[in-house]
């Protein structure tokens, strides 16, 4: 494997430990809809969301703040609640029918899973809801009922240069990928492209509902974990415009790795750590999968243009932190490591190989000595 491989068929190595197929219908996922994390320090998280990012505030009060994009028409995109630890408690989805909730529930309940239900839902702005801890470790909800609020894509006068305009997609750690792949096709998610190496191991691969690339990713390590939540920007500019203004707060530290264009996804990102460490990615200019014979994109594990398409190596931070998740107690769920190769081990350093060109040994400034 040298370059993309382009193919129909999705490419990723059948699990050795398959999670089962309920008999029970999956629910119609939509979209991901929004994240509810947890932050030790709420005005600070909220100063950094609100007035360095510029999310709108939909609702809030002395534990919580909710948050959406400029183009959102449901109640949040993103809940902001203080606790202990630094974490996330749901990641939620929205399903196409209130029935959709009922096929969640046997769904999951088939797989032996814990599940939850509450009518008047969990956060503010949502209704019927159901939450499970799925078979990966991961709190996900579903929901349908949603309260609307005035979308603000017409509200030029509000919007600034960096402006957010929706929620565009999760990224999930979990140690084994193909396992993860198989369960998130049982749930009605298709691959749209991944990360191998010749040996077959896969390393990451990205995953959707909606017709852009993907509304989750499932990245190799030690997990659960979340990676990263994603909002999207109209152009590339905006990213440009939201790094000029973290340099003129003396923000620039908040900036991990970026601005740059991704191989896989071909988008244009940024990403941001906020204070407590939850990584945020700004992203834009990804292309349309909505087709059903939409081809997968395979890439190999040793191409420097597979995670930055030109600039820079990627940091090491970036492969080996993560934020923890809870369980539908509260409580942070623990680690499985991973037993497969780690991409950062295999790619970066004086023990990995990378290349730019196929067959090239010359090692230009992108390759790099980042550890």
């Amino acid at each position: 494997m040298t370059e993309p491989v382009v193919t129909d068929l999705n490419p990723i190595p059948a699990p050795a430990n398959r999670i089962p197929t309920p008999t029970s219908p999956a629910p119609d996922i939509v979209r991901c809809a929004y994240m509810e994390l947890i932050v030790t320090d709420l005005a600070a998280s909220r100063a950094f969301y609100v007035d360095v990012l510029d999310l709108v505030v939909t609702e809030e009060d002395d534990e919580a703040v909710y948050l959406r994009s400029f183009e959102e028409f449901i109640h949040h995109n993103i809940v902001l609640r203080k606790g202990p630890v630094a974490a996330v408690a749901a990641f939620s989805y929205r399903v196409r029918t209130p029935e959709d909730l009922d096929r969640a529930v046997a769904f999951y309940e088939e797989l032996g899973c814990r599940v939850e239900r509450n009518p008047e839902g969990y956060t503010r702005g949502i209704g019927d809801s159901v939450r499970v801890e799925d078979p990966l470790g991961f709190p996900y909800e579903f929901f349908h009922e949603v309260e609307h609020v005035e979308r603000l894509a017409w509200r030029y006068d509000l919007q600034t240069p960096g402006c957010l305009v929706r929620l565009d997609h999760f990224n999930q750690v979990t140690p084994d990928v193909p396992r993860a792949v198989a369960y998130m096709e049982d749930l009605g998610f298709r691959v749209t492209e991944d990360i191998q190496d010749a040996e077959g191991t896969t390393y990451a691969a990205w995953m959707r509902r909606k017709p852009t690339v993907h509304d989750t990713a499932m990245t190799g390590g030690d997990g659960p974990r979340m990676h990263h939540v994603a909002f999207a920007t109209h152009e590339k500019h905006n990213i440009i415009a939201i790094c000029d203004k973290l340099g003129a707060l003396r923000l620039s530290d908040r900036i991990e790795r970026g601005p740059g264009r991704h191989g896989v996804s071909n988008a244009f990102y940024l990403y941001l750590r906020d204070p407590d460490g939850h990584r945020i990615e700004i992203y834009t200019q990804d292309y349309w999968t909505g087709d059903p014979d939409n081809p997968v994109v395979t890439w190999d594990v040793h191409d420097n243009q597979r995670r930055d398409w030109w600039g820079n190596p990627v940091v090491p931070s970036w492969y080996t932190e993560a934020s923890l998740v809870l369980d539908l107690d509260g409580q942070p769920k623990p680690l499985v490591s991973r037993t497969d190769d780690s991409e950062m081990e295999v790619t970066i350093g004086a023990d990995g190989f990378s290349y730019t060109r196929t067959g090239d040994q010359e090692q230009g400034f992108k390759l790099g000595h980042t550890l």
